[in-house]
């Protein structure tokens, strides 16, 4: 084999491996392409996600809004018990203060 038909094999070797190559890329690309319908389909997606997010957005907000307002309400609800157990002391004193009353009057008779 001379010099000529060396470089000649050589380049067909190199061509062919070149054509190989490209055919396998192309191969590669053609097969794990999207198509219009996956990318739809992932649009799609994306939109429930967003309105999922949105949903959960909402819900944790009303959810707030609920849990200082239960807060709020059980303050007034604990005032209003320490009102109520501050009136039955008072109450309970003057019963007291009445039977003490009662008794005196009655010993004097």
């Amino acid at each position: 084999m001379d010099r000529n038909q060396f470089i000649i094999a050589t380049a067909v070797a190199l061509f062919t491996a070149f054509i190989l190559g490209w055919f396998a890329s192309w191969l590669i690309h053609r097969l794990s392409r999207v198509s219009r319908a996956e990318l739809e389909e992932l649009d799609r997606m994306a939109q429930q996600l967003h309105d999922a997010e949105q949903a959960r957005d909402a819900a944790l907000t009303r959810l707030e809004r609920r849990d200082a307002e239960m807060a709020t309400r059980l303050a007034a609800a604990d005032a209003e018990r320490q009102v109520a157990i501050n009136d039955l002391r008072e109450a309970h004193v003057e019963v007291e203060e009445l039977r003490d009353y009662i008794e005196r009057r009655l010993n004097r008779s």
